[in-house]
C-alpha cells in the first residue's frame, strides 16, 4: 500500500509540475543587434519567460514551446524611459495651460491623458515619470492605476501628483486679483506647512516629491528663487524618510543651488546653469533633466520658424548651458517635459540631445539605464539582462548610427506581453 501510495504522490507531482511548467510563456527574439542598456551588440538572442527576461547572449537555448519572433534589419532596445512627462497635459499650441488648468474638465484631461498614455506606450516609452498633475490633484495616481490593473494601456508610471510651490508663486495668475482659481500645484509654506503638504501627497499616491525652487515671481516677472534652504531641506528629509526622492524645478542659479544643498535628485530644465552650477552638482551627484525640446517647441509656438530664421537667444543659452553640462560630467537624464509638445514624439527630445552635443549611443544609455539609475528603479527596468522586466522595443534600423531610427518603432513589449508588432 505504500508503495503505490508514494508512485501516485509522485505521478502526481510530476503532472503538476508538468502542468505549471506548460502554463509558462516563452519567446525567443531574434533581432539584427541587441542595445542592453550600456552596449551594442551583434547578433545576440533574447529569450522570455512570462514577464521578464530569461536569458540574453549570442547563444540561447530556448524551450521547444517558445514563439521566435525574427526581428530582421531591427535593433532590441530595453524599454525607453522617458524622464520628464505630463500625460495631464497636451500642446499649448492646441490650448494654453492657463485654458487647460482653468477651462478643461477632469473628465476631458482623464480622456486626453488615456490617449496619451497609450500613444507613449507605443512610441517605445514603457516607464514615465510623471512630473505633476497641474492642476488635475491625484488624477495621475488613479492613470496609474488603471494602467497596473490592465484597464487602459500605457507605461509603468512614477507620478508626483499636485508638486510644490510657494504661495502666491505659480498660476494661473491672469485672472482678477478679487477671484480666487485653482492653481496649477500645491501651496505650501514653512516647516510645518510643506511638511503637512509632503506627507498628504505621499499618503495620496506619490511616488515622487517635486518642488518649484524658482519660479517666474519676480519684480519684472523673471524667475526667482521660491523656498528657502530650510524648506527645501525639509522637503528633502521627509520624503526621503519614506524612500521617495524629491525632483525640483530650477533655472537660476540660486534656485538650483539651493535645490542641490538640500538633497534633491535631479534638477528639472536647469536653463540658466553656471559652470560652478555643473560642478556643485557633479559633487553632490545630482542629475540634470535638460528638457530640449519643451523649450524648442515653446520657441516655435511663438513664432520661430526652425530651420529658417536665426536661432532665439533662449534657444543659444540652453545649447551652451548643455554643453557645459557635458563638460562638467553632470549625469544627463532624458526627459522632454513632453505635454508641452505632442505625447508620442518624445523621440524629439533624444534627436535634440544628439544634435546639441551628445553621441547617440550616450543618449540611448540616457533613455534607458542612466535614467533607470537615477529615478531608482534600475533593479527592474533600464536593461537587457537576465532577471529584468521584459520590457523591450525594436526599431528599424541602428540607432547608435542614427537616432531618428527610434521613430521606427515596430515591437513594443512590457512586462511580458505585446502591445505593438510589425514587419
Amino acid at each position: 500500500m505504500k508503495s503505490c501510495f508514494a508512485i501516485v504522490t509522485l505521478f502526481l507531482f510530476t503532472s503538476l509540475t508538468q502542468s505549471l511548467h506548460a502554463q509558462d510563456s516563452y519567446m525567443l527574439l531574434k533581432p539584427d543587434r541587441v542595445f542592453d542598456g550600456e552596449s551594442m551588440h551583434e547578433n545576440w538572442q533574447v529569450l522570455v519567460k512570462n514577464d521578464k527576461i530569461e536569458a540574453v547572449g549570442a547563444k540561447v537555448q530556448a524551450p521547444v514551446q517558445a514563439a521566435v519572433r525574427e526581428l530582421k534589419g531591427m535593433t532590441l532596445l530595453p524599454g525607453l524611459i522617458e524622464g520628464h512627462s505630463h500625460l495631464l497635459l497636451h500642446p499649448y499650441n492646441e490650448t494654453s495651460w492657463n485654458d487647460q488648468v482653468l477651462r478643461e474638465s477632469r473628465a476631458e484631461r482623464i480622456a486626453r491623458a488615456t490617449v496619451h498614455a497609450e500613444r507613449t506606450l507605443l512610441a517605445g516609452f514603457t516607464t514615465v515619470r510623471d512630473l505633476g498633475s497641474e492642476g488635475a490633484g491625484f488624477d495621475d495616481v488613479g492613470l496609474k492605476q488603471a494602467i497596473e490593473k490592465g484597464a487602459i494601456p500605457g507605461p509603468r508610471m512614477l507620478v508626483a501628483t499636485k508638486a510644490l510651490v510657494a504661495t502666491g508663486s505659480y498660476g494661473p495668475k491672469e485672472l482678477s486679483y478679487d477671484i480666487v482659481t485653482p492653481i496649477g500645484a500645491a501651496e505650501a509654506d514653512g516647516l510645518e506647512g510643506v511638511t503637512r503638504e509632503v506627507r498628504d501627497q505621499i499618503g495620496h499616491g506619490a511616488d515622487i516629491i517635486k518642488v518649484y525652487a524658482d519660479y517666474r515671481w519676480g519684480l519684472n516677472g523673471e524667475a526667482a528663487p521660491t523656498f528657502t534652504l530650510d524648506e527645501l531641506k525639509k522637503i528633502v528629509e521627509v520624503a526621503n524618510s519614506s524612500g521617495r526622492p524629491v525632483v525640483a524645478h530650477a533655472s537660476t542659479p540660486e534656485g538650483m543651488r539651493r535645490a542641490i544643498m538640500a538633497g534633491v535628485s535631479t534638477i528639472e530644465h536647469g536653463d540658466g546653469a553656471t559652470p560652478e552650477i555643473y560642478r556643485l552638482m557633479k559633487k553632490h551627484q545630482v542629475a540634470l533633466c535638460p528638457t530640449l525640446a519643451a523649450g524648442d517647441a515653446i520657441s516655435q509656438y511663438r513664432g520661430w520658424q526652425k530651420g529658417q530664421d536665426p536661432e532665439p537667444e533662449r534657444i543659444k543659452q540652453k545649447r551652451e548651458s548643455f554643453k557645459e553640462a557635458l563638460k562638467a560630467g553632470v549625469t544627463l537624464c532624458m526627459g522632454g517635459d513632453v505635454g508641452v509638445f505632442p505625447h508620442g514624439d518624445n523621440a524629439r527630445e533624444m534627436e535634440m540631445m544628439v544634435a546639441y552635443g551628445m553621441q547617440p549611443l550616450q543618449v540611448l544609455q540616457s533613455a534607458t539605464s542612466v535614467n533607470a539609475d537615477a529615478f531608482g528603479i534600475g533593479a527592474s527596468v533600464g536593461r537587457i539582462k537576465a532577471g529584468m522586466l521584459a520590457d523591450l522595443v525594436a526599431v528599424q534600423g541602428n540607432p547608435a548610427s542614427d537616432i531618428g531610427k527610434l521613430r521606427q518603432v515596430r515591437f513594443v513589449m512590457k512586462g511580458g506581453q505585446m502591445y505593438k508588432e510589425e514587419n
